[in-house]
């Protein structure tokens, strides 16, 4: 069997119990620590590669010159102290890593509960479009030795001083190097440790907190876009139009359905928005049964602004809703973004919103908002202003993070162009992502949006299934972004 030189990033957790079944493995040449901050080394004989972070670029460069010195064929990275990893699991890894040529190879593990219990975590394929630095390979990874000493000479001389993004830096090279190969199969066992709540997850990149963080990723990305040829230029071209006559210069678009406890609240915060134009609310109704249609209809014969739409077909998802009110004739020139659960903060959004469109040539403009509890009191992290987006490259930026704020407004003729894809997740960013392609985007860094958390929400509690098929469906949108802007593919078609 091939030697393997192991790397542990050290943290607070024990790392007896990983150590001890590393001693089992024998094709383990060599073993090392990486500790970082205050931790300190469990007793015995071990390497240590000291480093103020475990990620910084200096860290990578130390673990690479400590591999090459081991002249071993593999580094095996444990990113946690806690797997119980075999030899016939490590013996695995590398035999498959060995057959297929990877760069680097990871695999899916066991939850190992309190009640000994055992519970497949299964991780999800690395493609072109899993730019996003969250991707999650586990806790272990195998790295093919072949090129990690030329590698990490390159990133010496190459990268800037990274704080925070020397893992992100290397494995985006990695990637351009050959495939990063998922095994989906249990190879080792892990405890099943503290889970944030998928709600809270969801923000913690726009924490401002880690703002400093994200920009120093974006310069990673960024740099990767460049080297595949996948970064583009800011977008130059006039949003489309269409010759059309719209019946109003803005529609409010709600799709919705069984939102009988909120959806009055956000026709009404809807209907409420003083302007010095034309506008309707479109409610797209997909078949509520929860007296969520009564409401609606009741509201509609109230106020004639209100269109309440029923589709004629039943198989429609959220993307499906936006489609029947963008293509309708009641649509105006703009359409403006509000969420059956949530409400506008304030009664001058639309008109703000839309002053965007008329002072420059955009085909989307998106504000800021703030989370909320249904009761509309202050929750973390508060205002997501999703600052990290940049004139000038927020259309690249956008392929490495996982939204781009709310609310979200359209140039409909533009718009008409692509539609939405039909889902009920990731449908916008889909838009925004061919959009941005193309054309500029207007922000706003105010809050205009109260965004309500609680447990209707479809991103709230979400399983492991289903968070990795959503996370799925994102990365595969980044990868068709990524073969388009590597072809050049700019203009709107």
């Amino acid at each position: 069997m091939p030697s393997v030189a192991c790397l542990v990033a050290q943290t607070s957790e024990n790392t007896t119990g990983l150590l001890d079944s590393l001693k089992q493995c024998q094709a383990i040449k060599q073993t090392a620590l990486l500790l970082a901050g205050q931790a300190t080394a469990p007793a015995g004989s071990h390497t240590i590669i000291e480093a103020s972070s475990f990620w910084s670029k200096s860290a990578i460069v130390d673990i690479l010159n400590w591999f090459e010195q081991t002249r071993a064929d593999y580094l095996l990275l444990c990113l946690s102290c806690a797997p119980l990893l075999t030899s016939t699991g490590l013996q695995r890894l590398v035999n498959c890593c060995e057959d297929s040529g990877a760069v680097l190879a990871y695999s899916d593990y066991f939850d190992r509960r309190s009640d000994k219990s055992l519970h497949n975590h299964p991780l999800l394929d690395y493609q072109a479009g899993s730019l996003r630095d969250d991707f999650d390979f586990g806790p272990i990874l195998l790295l093919n030795g072949k090129n990690l000493s030329s590698l990490g000479r390159t990133i010496e001389n190459e990268t800037p001083d990274l704080q925070y993004g020397g893992w992100y830096d290397l494995r985006l090279r990695l990637c351009q190097l050959g495939q990063l190969l998922h095994l989906p199969e249990p190879l080792y066992q892990l405890p099943e440790l503290g889970q944030l709540p998928t709600s809270q997850k969801l923000f913690d990149y726009v924490d401002p907190q880690n703002r400093a963080i994200q920009f120093e990723l974006e310069q990673v990305a960024t740099t990767y876009l460049k080297r595949i040829g996948a970064c583009l230029a800011q977008p130059v071209a006039a949003p489309r139009e269409d010759g059309r006559t719209y019946p109003q210069k803005a529609s409010i678009i709600i799709p919705v359905k069984n939102r009988a406890q909120t959806i009055g609240d956000a026709v009404e915060s809807a209907l409420s928005q003083k302007t010095t134009f034309d506008f309707n609310v479109i409610v797209v109704d997909n078949f509520s049964d929860d007296g969520t249609t009564q409401i609606l209809a009741e509201k509609a014969k109230q106020d004639k602004r209100l269109v309440h739409l029923i589709p004629k077909s039943s198989d429609l998802a959220i993307g499906g809703c936006w489609n029947e009110a963008i293509y309708s004739n009641a649509c105006g020139r703009f359409a403006v973004q509000l969420d059956s659960d949530d409400i506008y903060d304030g009664t001058s959004v639309l008109e703000r919103v839309i002053n965007e469109f008329d002072k420059n040539p955009y085909a989307l403009v998106i504000g800021s908002y703030t989370t909320v509890d249904f009761n509309l009191a202050p929750l973390s992290p508060g205002l997501i202003d999703h600052k990290e987006w940049t004139d000038s490259n927020g259309h690249n930026n956008a392929l490495r993070i996982a939204g781009l704020g709310a609310p979200r407004a359209f140039h409909v003729p533009t718009l008409r162009t692509i539609g939405f894809p039909n889902v009920s997740y990731g449908e916008d960013y889909a838009v925004v992502l061919r959009l941005s392609r193309t054309y500029r985007v207007g922000r706003i860094y105010d809050s205009l949006y109260w965004c309500r958390r609680w447990e209707e929400n479809t991103d709230s509690s979400l399983s492991l299934e289903l968070s990795n098929r959503y996370a799925a469906y994102k990365d595969k949108l980044r990868t068709i972004e990524i073969a388009a802007r590597k072809r050049g593919s700019t203009n709107a078609k």
